[in-house]
């Protein structure tokens, strides 16, 4: 490397309310001479981010564009409603949205839930961003419906949630461009998924060279003819054994004679 190439680093996106210290944490432990580079952008704004290489990869919510991206899905968050402390649905662990028809649920122009039409009466105006809609929960507007991290980013003392069925549930993925896999992209992609540092920190493993059939059946044959050293031996063995049992086996034969040649009694 000549001194006007630039260190290789690694740039991670993120989406608001994911929150990346963990793997960033196992990242900087495994890679301590490759930087990690957080990116925090907007949920709308992520898949651009990843085809202009401003990221090498980031953590998105589904749905994504499988056309140039790739994913993997990580995780499903649970889907709550965003009220002040005093109103009627904290007295309750959970509800459902046909609870909130009578209710204004605001629509924040950056939602990141795919309704087919969200619950409650619509409002007058919709709020441009997520926390100009948390702003207008905290005046008395109306209510908010998000996925829970969100409800946790925007965190207030006079705010709480409730977690609501039979709605949209936001899903986060780990995505990256198809036609830039780098080295450094499987490395977090081995991080994400889990895998030790002694699985070849998550790349795939380059495969062995593939043997020609003559090779292969010169082998076979070269171990089919050449006789194993101790079979040899074993063999060599048995003979010696069965000529030593043969001449022990003439023993009690001279013996025989030997006892034919006493001394008769004298008349």
């Amino acid at each position: 490397m000549t001194g006007s190439e630039a260190s290789p680093s690694f740039r991670l996106a993120y989406v608001p309310g994911v929150t990346p210290t963990k793997w960033v944490r196992i990242w900087n432990e495994r890679l301590p001479d490759i930087p990690l580079t957080l990116v925090q952008v907007p949920a709308a704004d992520a898949f651009d981010v990843l085809r202009s290489g401003e990221a090498d990869a980031g953590f998105v919510r589904l749905p994504v564009d499988r056309t140039d991206l790739a994913a993997i899905p990580l995780y499903t968050e649970t889907t709550v409603v965003v009220i002040p402390k005093d109103h009627l649905v904290a007295a309750v662990d959970e509800i459902s949205a046909e609870d909130l028809a009578d209710e204004i649920v605001l629509h924040p122009l950056d939602d990141t839930l795919d309704w087919e039409r969200p619950p409650g009466l619509p409002a007058f105006e919709r709020p441009a961003t997520t926390a100009d809609a948390i702003e207008l929960v905290a005046a008395g507007v109306g209510l908010l419906v998000v996925p829970q991290s969100l409800a946790r980013l925007h965190h207030r003392k006079d705010l709480t949630y409730r977690p609501v069925s039979d709605t949209p549930e936001s899903r986060v993925a780990l995505s990256w461009p198809q036609d830039a896999t780098t080295d450094m992209v499987e490395d977090f992609i081995g991080i994400v998924r889990g895998r030790t540092v002694n699985s070849s920190r998550g790349r795939r493993p380059a495969a062995a060279p593939e043997q020609s059939p003559k090779t292969k059946r010169a082998e076979a044959g070269g171990a089919r003819r050449k006789p194993a050293a101790g079979a040899s031996a074993g063999k060599a063995g048995g003979r010696s054994a069965g000529a030593g049992r043969r001449r022990r086996s003439g023993g009690p034969q001279g013996g025989k004679s030997g006892r034919s040649g006493k001394p008769r009694r004298r008349s």
